[in-house]
């Protein structure tokens, strides 16, 4: 679980300041106000230690097969208003559970422009147990390896620039001896944590009449959601320990959400292509005769039980095209699971109902402001900005920003002006 993130002069963020992550973090806020760029730069750095190339120091991306975003250059990523030295950073605390050596660390790194216009790390500090690892770029390519509080560097040279921003290279892990086994687990460590993002994104596809199915399990759901059908399809044809559980479980919250009554998976014949039967009502129909509302959630329901226990997903406008009572539902659902199957929730959302569902959660002591966090991101004429919604045990909001979600009291206040001074002139 990642437990904190900084941003500095990273596209619309001057600074963030720490930003507390919980196993339920919701981001609210105005249009282009900021709250993608938080989620991004953790996939920006998922993207990279995903890269085919080990020496990249930083994937922007490119590839629209296997990158999840396109940052364009240096200029599009770097903060508009950034002076000499034109910097940025990203950093993150992260916390695991199991096995492992390494159960808790932190990663923190400086990115700069290169003469001939790539990006390239300046400084990459990983750190674990009151351990610190450093690499500082020097003139030409050199980098010096620097351990704990130690002044001078332990070695230098173009031989021991940074792997993919994560990773020492191999021959600074063979120079710093018997450190070289901890860097290099902390290095692997990492490297799982930002892999085990999962990321559904706003945009998700539209259904069909029937899909074809290879008998196997999709490697994730994607961040179109391409993958959530395969997904069903084998959690209810695969034999196995698992058969059924992500079908049960999405079945369980449709019904919650009350838009389904349970979902099957129906064969065409003894072909390779298989149906989603939606029943509600005593009605059976096909995927595609319903309304838009359960196909975009679906995934949504698919990545909170197929994703890997312990991991984080980060949701985009989880509640597009659903009403109002399913937006709630959506809160209990990032409460229940975060808790039964130890994931953690990062989300983006304009939804008022899956707001006020969470405190009523928090109201009810289902969940507590240790395991949730909501931030209102707003942005002015220079950079983003961000508030921690101070909740207290019941839900109530202390530090309310102006205009949040409209202006609910306003509305009913003039309602009832209106209503007064109607009834007013029927009796004059």
């Amino acid at each position: 679980m990642i437990t904190r993130l900084r941003l500095s002069n990273f596209k619309a963020w001057k600074d963030t300041g720490d930003v507390t992550l919980r196993p339920v973090t919701m981001l609210l806020g105005t249009n282009s106000s900021g709250k993608s760029t938080l989620i991004q730069s953790l996939l920006l750095l998922k993207q990279t230690v995903q890269s085919p190339d080990r020496t990249v120091h930083l994937n922007l991306g490119g590839d629209e097969i296997n990158d999840l975003f396109d940052f364009g250059g240096f200029e599009d990523v770097l903060h508009q208003s950034t002076e000499v030295p034109r910097q940025f950073s990203i950093a993150f605390d992260f916390r695991r559970h199991g096995d492992g050596r390494i159960q808790s660390g932190s990663f923190d790194c400086n990115y700069g422009q290169t003469s001939s216009g790539s990006v390239a790390i300046q400084a990459l500090t990983l750190r674990t147990d009151g351990r610190k690892f450093k690499a500082v770029r020097r003139e030409k390519g050199a980098f010096s390896i620097f351990v704990d509080e130690e002044v001078q560097p332990r070695f230098k040279g173009r031989n021991y620039a940074p792997e993919r921003s994560v990773a020492f290279s191999a021959e600074a892990v063979a120079m710093l001896e018997k450190d070289g086994p901890i860097v290099e687990d902390l290095s692997l460590t990492i490297r799982r944590e930002l892999e085990g993002i999962s990321y559904l994104g706003p945009l998700r596809r539209k259904p069909e009449r029937d899909y074809p199915w290879n008998k196997t399990k999709p490697g994730d759901v994607g961040s179109d959601g391409k993958g959530a059908i395969d997904a069903l399809l084998a959690s209810a044809l695969l034999k196995g320990d698992e058969q059924n559980r992500v079908v049960n479980g999405v079945s369980y919250w449709l019904t919650r959400m009350k838009v389904a009554d349970r979902l099957e998976v129906r064969q065409h014949g003894r072909s390779n292509r298989y149906e989603l039967i939606v029943h509600r009502h005593g009605i059976a129909c096909n995927l595609r005769d319903i309304g838009i509302g359960i196909s975009q959630v679906l995934p949504v329901l698919v990545i909170s039980y197929f994703a890997p226990q312990g991991s984080t997903i980060i949701l985009e406008e989880p509640e597009i095209h659903l009403h109002p009572l399913a937006q709630s539902i959506l809160a209990e659902l990032f409460v229940t699971i975060s808790r039964e199957r130890n994931v953690q929730f990062v989300v983006e959302t304009h939804s008022e109902h899956l707001f006020r569902r969470m405190q009523t959660l928090i109201a009810k002591q289902a969940t507590s402001t240790q395991d949730a966090a909501m931030y209102f991101i707003d942005h002015d004429s220079k950079a983003a900005e961000l508030r921690e919604l101070a909740l207290d045990e019941f839900g109530r909001v202390k530090n309310w920003p102006p205009g949040f979600f409209g202006d609910a009291l306003g509305e009913t206040r003039e309602q009832a002006r209106l209503m007064f001074e109607r009834q007013k002139e029927t009796s004059a």
